[in-house]
């Protein structure tokens, strides 16, 4: 009988645990996304109308970029609302 206890309790804290360990990761993963589009924005402002680093900064840069600039169009034609996606990860009604 306090075995079973034991078990249950276990496996309670386990799945508790759980359940942080992926919230945790969807923030981490939003933020990274969040970064990565401040840094191509960074990179690429002039197209927004931003001061942009250096020329030769940004072509030396720009091989990196592939992915960075396929995620802004995706995003350009998606326009999801940030603060809406914000609201809904930390459940805010």
């Amino acid at each position: 009988m306090v075995k079973k206890v034991i078990e249950d309790i276990r496996a309670f804290l386990r799945g508790f645990g759980g359940a942080f360990k992926h919230q945790s990761t969807e923030y981490i993963e939003f933020e990274e996304r969040e970064l990565e589009n401040v840094f191509a924005l960074i990179l690429m402002g002039s197209f927004v109308g931003i001061p942009s680093p250096p020329t030769t900064l940004v072509i030396r840069l720009m091989p990196h970029m592939v992915r960075e600039m396929h995620v802004m169009q995706r995003r350009a034609i998606d326009m999801d609302d940030i603060f809406g996606e914000i609201a809904g990860m930390f459940d805010i009604d």
